[in-house]
């Protein structure tokens, strides 16, 4: 399998919290997936061509004045999967950590694509009410939902690892409890190493080292939108046993993070 790693959608400028690194927009960190029998696999979709069009129908003003996103149409992972020489029908899954507007603005772009999620995420999204969070015009398609109860038989370092349906046995759903109802990461097979997006699992890359050390900003964000405040932290320190203790067979990686995202691209 070929992975490329995606940009869709810069949002406000952030500062890291050491010397070196220079600042940079948060992202959304999103992979295309290159595979020999099942066409093209889309991890997370970023903002798409509605969310640039039509912010004030897609998007919700309050995350707009908090996030500040670019609204690029070259940022949109259709426009990029174009820019590769694939057509947007060659997108044949897409699969989400989670359904925050950030996440999945693209699936109207991809309205063919099955649409791996775990089942509470999707019930929870389309709850009464959910508006509050969740926007209805990312799925007033009909997106062809393929869910999952988050339970599984079969372990990956340690994690629930869950198989996905119609999909190669190197990517994988990994339940990554507490930012919402149903979060998970997606693990991806790249030769011989593992890639764990994580998702909004946490935010910043010095998080999960020894020194758990939160961005301001961006813990901000986080721990207003955290759903289970004690699941969250409990998935963090697993993610940093994972690290240490095979951060030479995986390597973990966030969905805005500018760094860890410069590192791949």
């Amino acid at each position: 399998m070929k992975i490329h790693h995606l940009n869709c959608g810069s949002m406000r400028t952030i500062e890291a919290t050491y010397d070196g690194p220079a600042p940079g927009p948060a992202v959304n960190h999103c992979l295309l997936v290159e595979t020999d029998a099942d066409g093209l696999v889309l991890v997370e979709t970023g903002l798409g061509l509605g969310d640039v069009r039509d912010p004030a129908g897609s998007l919700d003003a309050d995350w707009i004045a908090m996030a500040a996103p670019a609204l690029d149409e070259a940022e949109t992972a259709v426009r990029q999967v174009e820019a590769l020489g694939y057509d947007p029908s060659d997108v044949r899954h897409i699969v989400v950590t989670h359904l925050d507007v950030d996440h999945c603005g693209g699936l109207p772009d991809f309205p063919d694509a099955a649409v791996h999620v775990l089942a509470a995420e999707r019930d929870a999204a389309l709850a009464p009410g959910a508006a509050a969070r969740y926007r209805p015009a990312h799925w007033a398609h009909g997106p062809k939902w393929v869910t999952y109860d988050g339970t599984s038989d079969e372990q990956w370092f340690g994690f629930t690892s869950i198989p996905l349906k119609g999909l190669p046995k190197e990517i994988k759903l990994i339940p990554l409890g507490g930012h919402t109802a149903g979060h998970a990461g997606v693990a991806v097979r790249d030769a011989d190493r593992w890639l764990l997006h994580c998702g909004d699992a946490y935010y910043y890359h010095r998080e999960i080292l020894d020194g758990k050390e939160p961005h301001p900003i961006m813990d901000v964000v986080q721990t207003r939108s955290q759903i289970h405040p004690d699941l969250r932290l409990g998935t963090q320190a697993r993610l940093r046993e994972l690290v240490r203790d095979h951060g030479d067979e995986v390597e973990v990686f966030s969905a805005h993070d500018p760094w860890e995202l410069a590192r791949h691209v």
